[in-house]
């Protein structure tokens, strides 16, 4: 566990950049996608940092909502917030070995970077924000908050992502073990027509196992054909 100055100096780090960009608040981008930007914030974002909207609870990183929550109190905007967001992603402050304190440089960049700016600029440190609530039950949400609709199309979450393959399609006549494997492990069997590595690899370390069991029976309910065996069914939390 990282010593508690360790997590403090990049909130310092970005308490000082508050005022530093202040100047140019601005000049945020009108191309982003924040809902991309979401899905991309947990994938890649969200096994080092808590932010409250996008379910993510993780504290190798500076808790977002407690980093620029102070910005918001004194009126600083999301205009601010993002470019704050794109200087530390691009030049992150401290740099060094130590991922305790370091975050790697670029981790998401070009399009992705200004998505993911985006999205933390709308809801970071914003009192109250928290992740959509979805129809249907846990599994349900555990498909919302985790981003997975904006990768997948499944007509009973009403979701239309294309990145990867249509769930209607590929679930019906695959057993609880064979999804949870293509969750937990996606290279293992790849869907035809589709790339290795686009599904990420970490699905197993930032969702809960509970909340997988919940995930697996409600993708196998919602495409009504999938078969229970192989795996266990979870109601509980």
């Amino acid at each position: 566990m990282p010593r508690p100055v360790n997590l403090i100096r990049p909130l310092l780090v970005l308490a000082t950049l508050v005022a530093v960009v202040a100047a140019v608040s601005g000049c945020g981008t009108s191309t982003a996608d924040t809902t991309r930007g979401r899905v991309l914030f947990v994938q890649k974002c969200g096994v080092c940092h808590t932010l409250a909207q996008a379910g993510t609870t993780a504290q190798m990183g500076p808790n977002l909502d407690d980093a620029f929550a102070a910005a918001r109190v004194v009126g600083e905007t999301g205009a601010t917030v993002e470019g704050i967001v794109k200087a530390q992603v691009e030049f992150p402050r401290p740099s060094n070995s130590d991922p305790a304190v370091s975050m790697p440089a670029d981790i998401v960049s070009g399009q992705d970077l200004e998505d993911v700016a985006a999205y933390v600029g709308l809801y970071a440190g914003v009192p109250g924000a928290a992740p959509p609530k979805a129809p249907g039950g846990q599994g349900a949400q555990v498909f919302a908050s985790n981003g997975c609709g904006g990768c997948h199309v499944l007509a009973a979450a009403g979701s239309g992502g294309a990145i990867g393959p249509n769930l209607d399609e590929v679930l019906p006549g695959q057993s609880a073990a064979m999804v949870k494997e293509s969750i937990v492990d996606p290279n293992t069997h790849i869907a035809k027509g589709y790339p290795a590595n686009v599904m990420p690899q970490n699905f197993s370390t930032i969702i809960k196992p509970s909340e997988i069991e919940q995930l697996v029976e409600y993708l196998l309910d919602s495409t009504s054909k999938g078969k229970s065996g192989g795996g266990s069914k979870s109601k509980g939390g």
